[in-house]
């Protein structure tokens, strides 16, 4: 039997025409851990495609197809869905949109699972091989990763991505931020690997650089606390995810500096207080935010900053000044999106209450469209205010005064900074519609712009 595990993208990430490059993408994950879980007595052969780095060939051939979708992605899957049930090859859809759209994403799958997969996968798969597939497989109710599988790593081709070196401890996080996918998809319980496992998986991966892949590596701070220790002894630089709550936690944070931690992904989000405790992220502070950034550049660590535009108390001076804050702290890797209602996400039900969701074209729905009505300003002012404040943080200028006010890992931060740099300067190029600016009308803007339901 045959098993082809597809990771498919949305245009602006797609192998073809979309707008990354190699020296901006690491190896995923979850095909790779879907791979580990294919019971090893049903002697299936198996094939990744990860459409980020590679076309899916159009004779492709299996006994069985399974696909991981995310809402960007999710128009690509219902459509590569379609080409292969029409060759009569079934399909399975995972992932987060399908956890969060179980009905829409069962109208396209023969089957779909929803949740985290450790125990459903393995199970439908033998019911498969036995003619016996479900329609629908539920995370269970008791799940837990206290026996976890090493990836498949060696299903991929290493030559196309700039690290294979990617880890994960632990899963979803423990707050619920209303725009975010993590808490509406699979709850704030967070979900821990047994420390040990991860020791292991980063030794056998002789990792000296690695990338932790964790949406909050800090979510439970005594399994990060006892995490940190165990890496101690390994002498490695690692990359991660956190909270700024890491500022305010001192010892944890020095374990973290101890274990090799060079830098952080940290979700500032907006620097308006009244956007934050709108958005259910009041543990954010902004009057913090100059502080937590010069405590971790004085202990060698980078900060990839992430800002979101549009949320209500937004107004068309929010992208001056969230740049020239970017600039003035030092920022070292800078990173903007567009606030995006996600469906299932209560952001989402908030919107279409009041009657702000423009377009279901879930294609759009990529943090780098708007597919809102927003408050404090119009769809022109948030697109070409999104654009501009890339631009402005990416100018040759401004990634010289960021480099020179951190002074951490400068021939890493300037080759990262030109790669972002094409980006910031070619995002316009990778827009996929066409939005008409007037008077707000929700469905005059449907009906002009020709948005797809």
């Amino acid at each position: 039997m045959k098993l082809v595990l597809i990771s498919p993208k949305g245009p602006l990430y797609r192998h073809t025409g979309g707008i990354f490059k190699k020296s901006l993408r690491y190896a995923p994950l979850t095909l790779t851990t879907l791979a580990a879980l294919v019971p090893p007595d049903l002697d299936i052969e198996i094939e990744i495609y990860d459409e980020g780095i590679e076309t899916i060939p159009d004779d492709l051939t299996a006994d069985l197809v399974a696909m991981t979708v995310i809402t960007g992605s999710s128009k690509r899957s219902y459509e590569l869905t379609r080409k292969f049930k029409e060759r009569n090859i079934p399909v399975v859809l995972g992932g987060p949109h399908v956890t969060l759209m179980p009905d829409e994403a069962g109208n396209h799958g023969n089957a779909i699972v929803t949740g985290y997969a450790e125990e459903t996968w393995p199970q439908l798969l033998r019911d498969f091989v036995v003619g016996k597939m479900k329609p629908r497989y539920d995370q269970a109710a008791d799940f837990d990763l206290s026996n976890p599988v090493f990836p498949a790593r060696y299903l991929l081709d290493k030559r196309k991505y700039f690290t294979m070196d990617v880890f994960e401890a632990t899963r979803t996080c423990i707050h619920s931020c209303d725009f975010c996918v993590a808490p509406a998809a699979w709850g704030s319980k967070p979900f821990n690997k047994p420390v040990e496992h991860v020791i292991e998986d980063i030794r056998r991966q002789d990792a000296r650089k690695f990338i932790f892949i964790d949406l909050n590596l800090i979510s439970d701070s005594d399994y990060a606390a006892k995490l940190f220790r165990a890496m101690i002894p390994l002498k490695v630089r690692w990359f991660g995810l956190s909270t700024t709550l890491i500022g305010r936690r001192p010892e944890l944070l020095d374990l973290m500096e101890k274990s090799g931690c060079t830098g952080l992904l940290l979700g500032f989000e907006s620097i308006s207080s009244l956007n934050l405790k709108q958005t259910r992220k009041t543990f954010n502070a902004p009057h913090l935010y100059r502080e937590l950034i010069l405590t971790l550049h004085k202990r060698g660590i980078s900060v990839m900053g992430c800002f979101v535009f549009g949320l209500d108390d937004d107004r068309p001076d929010v992208f001056e000044k969230t740049a020239q804050f970017v600039i003035e702290t030092g920022i070292d890797l800078p990173r903007f999106a567009i606030v995006t209602p996600f469906p299932g996400t209560p952001l989402y039900k908030r919107m279409k209450d009041e009657g702000r969701i423009l377009t279901q074209n879930w294609e759009l729905y990529d943090g780098q469209h708007v597919v809102f009505e927003p408050r404090s300003m119009s769809v022109q002012e948030l697109t070409e205010g999104h654009e501009a404040a890339w631009r402005k943080v990416y100018k040759y200028s401004s990634i010289f005064r960021r480099i020179a006010k951190s002074r951490i890992q400068i021939p890493l931060s300037i080759v990262s900074n030109l790669g972002y740099r094409y980006y910031a300067h070619h995002l316009h190029d990778f827009y996929n519609c066409d939005w008409i600016i007037g008077q707000r009308s929700v469905s005059k803007h449907i009906s002009s712009a020709g948005l797809a339901k």
